[in-house]
């Protein structure tokens, strides 16, 4: 016979974990000898390692009673389907990690390739991260709504880089967003580049007539830095209004 101590370890578990096994009643608790010990005999470490194998294999404790108890065909059929839940939280932790490796990655989280590569040719032209941060947001609403246009897009974005006009304009832009005030007279440059880009640009092939896309990134410019106010009237001056799709400010008559 054995003690609780004696049978935890010959089965390989806490004495913890016997006594919770008593308390759910998986493992029957004997009787108390004179001394007030309970003694346990070979049948009861049968039953204990059985648990324990369940347990370590991933059998929830509510189902071992079932299982002990069940003829071979009902265990069999038991443990298929165990093994199919199991299966499923495989999967679905397999595809936790993989979001998981994509966070780590940052950009690709929730970009597809084509613009991660534009994302890092930002920051081989001098763009700051947080100029990289402002473009990938806007990115992420264009990649929303027109992804299966990004194969068109992109040629045309990483074109434009070749322009030292847009590589002069995103660098000002960066040394704006990390320590430009609200009337910084960097803004006026910014204002005349991008009213020089929009006089000089072809038609564009780039997605469009999507109103509701088109003002959600106009607006996310607007809500992430207010001197986007500013600039907005500085290139009003200069004939042009909007972000994303600049157009020509209607002369008055006369």
């Amino acid at each position: 016979m054995l003690t609780i101590g004696q049978l935890a370890a010959y089965a390989g578990v806490t004495v913890r974990a016997v006594r919770h096994y008593h308390q759910i009643g998986l493992l029957p608790e004997p009787e108390r000898d004179a001394a007030g010990y309970r003694q346990y005999g070979a049948t009861a470490v049968v039953a204990l390692i059985k648990i324990r194998s369940l347990a370590d294999a991933g059998v929830p404790l509510s189902q071992i009673g079932h299982l002990l108890d069940a003829d071979a065909e009902t265990f069999a059929l038991a443990v298929r389907k165990i093994d199919d839940r199991l299966r499923e939280e495989i999967g679905r932790l397999e595809s936790s990690r993989s979001q998981i490796a994509q966070l780590a990655a940052g950009d690709s989280l929730v970009l597809p390739p084509e613009v991660v590569a534009f994302l890092d040719r930002l920051r081989e032209i001098g763009a700051s991260e947080r100029m990289v941060e402002a473009e990938r947001d806007g990115w992420i609403l264009v990649a929303a709504r027109w992804r299966d246009q990004l194969a068109e897009i992109m040629p045309t974005k990483h074109a434009q880089l070749e322009d030292p006009l847009m590589v002069r304009l995103y660098q000002v832009g960066s040394a704006l967003l990390e320590d430009g005030t609200a009337d910084d007279p960097r803004l006026v440059e910014v204002a005349d580049i991008l009213a020089d880009l929009a006089e000089r640009a072809p038609p564009s092939g780039e997605a469009g007539g999507d109103d509701v896309a088109h003002d959600l990134i106009d607006a996310l410019v607007v809500e992430s830095d207010p001197r986007s106010q500013r600039l907005l009237e500085l290139l009003r001056e200069r004939g042009w209004s909007g972000w994303s799709r600049p157009e020509r400010v209607p002369r008055p008559p006369g």
